[in-house]
């Protein structure tokens, strides 16, 4: 069997019964997939995919009811295990990505949550929004008690948003290419260089400085890897 064989008996999943976008579960685990390198190799916590993450649990639930139909001792049960175990493991490796970038990055992450235009995506889901913000709370207490309530009472209080080192947007990446780019604007690596501008041409791989190509990894038209 294919993998839409494995995921679904219909081989197709609307996300909204609003819209007549309709995608298969090999598409679906593709998206999860591309989340997940992304979150992997960004340097910053990037837009969540809750949609993704809610739909693929769902997968995973009809794909385990698929597995207990399946005759004991026949050969494709294991290449089933396999691939929910495969998927499993994206899934819990990109969502482990996510909340470690919050733990490092907490004040920043909740700062610019809160200073997103109306109608922006969300970074964080209601639930990392919440763990975000129990953290907070939590590392504000823990310094009080261990470290500033000992201190001369000017020095009492700490901006944890200059305390905490922000996300490094200067690191470089790998990317490949899904959509040709043009008129990319690189800046200079040294003093005695001077910006210049590049066309990115799709299926071709790049090192590139993250904070060049963020808009386009947000976007899409790059792929990190």
């Amino acid at each position: 069997k294919t993998m839409s064989d494995v995921l679904s008996d219909d081989g197709s999943i609307n996300q909204d019964d609003s819209q007549e976008d309709v995608m298969t579960p090999a598409e679906l685990i593709a998206k999860l997939e591309e989340a997940w390198l992304n979150e992997k190799f960004s340097p910053e916590l990037l837009e969540s995919k809750s949609e993704v993450v809610e739909c693929v649990m769902e997968q995973l639930t009809h794909m385990e009811s698929n597995l207990q139909r399946v005759k004991k001792g026949d050969a494709k049960a294991s290449v089933h295990r396999m691939e929910i175990d495969r998927i499993r493991f994206v899934l819990s490796s990109y969502l482990r990505s996510r909340l470690q970038k919050i733990e490092k990055f907490f004040p920043h992450v909740l700062e610019k949550e809160k200073s997103r235009g109306e109608g922006d995506p969300s970074l964080l889901s209601p639930e990392e929004f919440a763990f975000a913000k129990e953290y907070y709370a939590n590392t504000e207490t823990y310094l009080k008690a261990v470290a500033l309530k000992r201190m001369p009472p000017n020095l009492q209080t700490v901006d944890l948003l200059k305390a905490v080192p922000e996300p490094c947007l200067d690191s470089f990446v790998f990317l490949r290419v899904k959509e040709r780019q043009e008129n990319i604007l690189v800046e200079p690596e040294t003093d005695d260089q001077r910006e210049y501008v590049v066309d990115l041409e799709e299926g071709s791989q790049h090192l590139i400085r993250y904070r060049t190509v963020a808009p386009l990894v947000s976007s899409g038209a790059v792929q990190l890897i």
